[in-house]
Parts: C-alpha cells; structure tokens; sequence
C-alpha cells in the first residue's frame, strides 16, 4: 500500500508539473525584458549560449546570443537587457533524445535568439530574484572565481576542461573530440560529479575535521562541506544523491549503525522527485541511480567471489580487486540504458577504471591544493598538468589506437531495455536464492 501510495503521488506531482509546462504562453511579438545569467556561456559557431532567469517572471530561459566580442565576454551573474522573441521550447527529436524533454527536465520555459545589438549589459544587480536562487548564484560566481583561478594557473585547453569538468562540474569548455574520447574509453562518468568525487572530498573533509572526542563535530562538518560543494557545482542530481547518501551514512554511524545503502538511495531518489519530478526523465539522474543501485546490490555478490580472510592478507589486490567489481557492478546497471540512448557498449571499460579513478583522485587533491596554498601553487598546478596530460593521452591510446574499442550502433527499443532489466533483476534474485540455501 505504501509502495502503489507513493507512485499516485508521483503522478499526480508529475501531472500537474507537466500541465505547467503547457501552459506556459509567450508573447507573439518581439519584448524586451531583463534578464540574468545564470550559467558559464558557451561558445557556439555563430552563437553564445547561456542560461537566464527573466527578472519579475523568475522562468528559466535557454538564450543564444548572436557571437560578437561583446558576447564573448558574459558572465555568470551579469544583468542584462535584452529585446528578443521568446518562444516555447521545440520539439526536436534524434533516436531516443528528445529536446523539448530535456528542455523542460532543467526547468527551462521557452528559448530565444537576440541579435547582436538587441542587448546590454546592466550594473550587476539580482534584485527581482527569490532568495534560493540568489544564493545559489553566490556560489556559482564563487565557482566562476575558481574556474578564472585556474587559467591564471596557466592550466588552459584541453587540461582545463577536464579539471574544471571533474572537480567543479563546469563542462563548458569540453570539445566534441575530447568528449568522444572520453566516451568512447568509457570514462564519461568521470567528467560528471558524483559518488565517486564526493566519496573522496568527504574522505578528505573527514581526515582535515578529525578527532574522536568530537565524532558529532566531526561528521556535522563533513556534512556541511559536502553540501556547500554541491551548491557550488549547481545542484546535479547526480551530486544531490551521492550527497544525500553520504549523509545519512554520516549521520547514522554516529549512533554505530551499519552503512543503510539501499534504504539511503532510496531515500535520495524520492526526495529529488518530489522536489522535481521531470528528473525521473533526465539521463544522469537515470545512469546515476542505475549505477549505484548496481552498486549496492550486485557489488557484494561478485566481492564475495574470492575469500575476505585472503584478501585481508593482500591489500593491494583487495583494492584491486574491489575495484573491478564496482566496475563491472556498475557497468551491467548503466549498460542497457547506455545502448538505449547513446547506442554504444565501451568494451575496454574494466581497463579504463584502472586508469580513470586512481587518476581522479590525484586530480581532486591536487586541485585542491593549488586552490588553496599560496607557496606551492606553482608545484601543485604543474603536477595538475602532468597527471591530466597523462590522463588524457591514456584514454585516447585507448578510445584510438586499440581494437575493437567499442561496438557502436546498438538501438534497442524501450522494451528491449526493460526486458534486460527483468533478465538482470531475475538473474540476481536467483544468485540470491541461490546463497542462501548454500
């Protein structure tokens, strides 16, 4: 009953924010307005793209401005005027992506073209904004900061887009070759936040807050830092998720429970879709959630292939071997959708988490370390650029120059990949049924 309760609910929710979506109008003609910009801009062939809340309205709007020096040099946090058509977003579909959808799951209302010369920059001012998004456009401009921190580094190019993608989520500046590398080797997850980075910033936060005698102080800390990194990356529901688990792991172990990873999953996924019920149809959202779902439940079962007392004895090939089976737990989770909507099986997976996460590690503290000493920036941005120049040429070795790299071309229908999900799920209950009776 509490099961068939909360799916009512959902789709009563997922109703009426979807009735919301069509009802919105724009005007037929030409308005001008003002506007503030709420994304890193990014540079098209002959547009800037950039995201903008409308002042007085508060709906998201996704704005391509006509590329000129002028456009060029927007920020986030700027307040503009603009004079544009804004019209309802278009139904435009390619295989299984479907832009109007994904418009509406990052709760954008309309999009709109201005011409160059059909705007102006104002003195930065966010009145007219809700308080929630005025805070969260403080840190996003504390992120810019460190984004322009980066290049003062002389961390530029390719280097820069992948530092700024896995530790501050900004991937503006990834190009479609750099991006096909990483997905072709099958180290796409990387570039998205997630369990993985917030898993080793909250290692870290704990060891800086240590002490036994404040375990309450010490594990409150880690929680809040958590959350503020992920106000600074923009909220993802990625980043929501592995932070909601990593707080009631926290929490929960002060009271000496065990790790509750199912029920902490379960618990993130329903309240990000309460709060936005579209991210049901988002794809990270999707993969992020069929990972560590994978993750919690498959994970234990191939660890359990070789004996705990004989990997005690062997550290490195426990690490080793732990890390193989998260790879291949997560990977049978996130493969059939990742057929569904990219039509790609990346068969060097296992090989690239080898290389891929051990490498992100490095990158994350060393990123935090030129960030905030003053000394040795010099020597922590160099070692920086060394690990991702290594990072980068292995992974294009890799999505280049071997074999058979990946099989391209998958389209299953939807009920093909639902159909692999009843084989998974029945497979698993099998094994399971399976142990106990051992």
């Amino acid at each position: 009953m509490l099961l068939l309760t909360v799916a009512a609910l959902g789709a009563v929710r997922s109703s009426t924010v979807r009735q919301q979506h069509e009802q919105v109008t724009w005007p037929d003609a030409t308005v001008s307005y003002e506007a503030i910009v709420v994304s890193e801009p990014v540079a098209k062939p002959k547009t800037t793209a950039v995201d903008m809340i409308i002042v007085g309205d508060g709906r998201k709007v996704k704005a391509y401005i006509a590329r000129d020096s002028a456009s060029s040099r927007l920020a986030i946090g700027q307040r503009l005027q603009l004079c544009s058509h804004i019209e309802r977003n278009h139904d435009w579909h390619q295989g299984t992506f479907d832009y109007r959808r994904y418009l509406e799951v990052h709760g954008f209302a309309g999009q709109t073209f201005v011409r160059a010369g059909d705007w102006q920059q104002l003195t930065d001012s966010w009145e007219g904004l809700p308080a929630w998004q005025r805070l969260r456009l403080h840190f996003l401009c504390y992120r810019h900061s460190l984004l322009e921190r980066y290049r003062a580094m002389g961390i530029d190019d390719e280097a820069y887009a992948v530092v700024a993608a896995m530790t501050l989520g900004d991937k503006s500046a990834m190009s479609c070759e750099l991006r096909d590398v990483y997905a072709v080797s099958g180290a796409s997850h990387v570039l998205a936040l997630s369990g993985l980075h917030l898993g080793i910033i909250y290692m870290l936060l704990s060891l800086l807050v240590m002490g036994r005698r404040w375990r309450f102080v010490t594990q409150l800390s880690a929680v809040a830092g958590i959350w503020a990194f992920a106000l600074l990356v923009g909220l993802p529901s990625s980043v929501v998720r592995a932070a909601m688990m990593i707080s009631v792991y926290a929490l929960l172990s002060l009271v000496h429970r065990g790790r509750p990873s199912l029920n902490a999953l379960s618990l993130a996924a329903l309240v990000i879709l309460i709060v936005s019920p579209y991210s049901l149809y988002d794809v990270g959202f999707q993969l992020s959630f069929a990972a560590m779902l994978a993750i919690v439940t498959i994970q234990p079962l191939l660890e359990g292939i070789v004996s705990r007392e004989w990997l005690f004895d062997h550290s490195v090939l426990r690490w080793l071997w732990g890390l193989a089976t998260i790879s291949v737990a997560a990977q049978v989770g996130t493969a059939p959708l990742v057929a569904y909507y990219f039509g790609r099986f990346s068969t060097y997976f296992l090989l690239t988490n080898f290389v891929v996460i051990p490498a992100t590690t490095l990158i994350l503290y060393l990123a935090l370390a030129a960030l905030i000493t003053i000394h040795y920036t010099i020597f922590f941005s160099e070692a920086l650029l060394m690990v991702v120049g290594w990072l980068n040429s292995a992974l294009t070795l890799i999505a280049v120059r071997l074999p058979c790299r990946s099989i391209e071309g998958l389209r299953p229908s939807m009920l093909q990949t639902a159909m692999v999900y009843v084989i998974i799920i029945s497979l698993y209950q099998i094994i399971i049924r399976y142990d106990k009776h051992l």
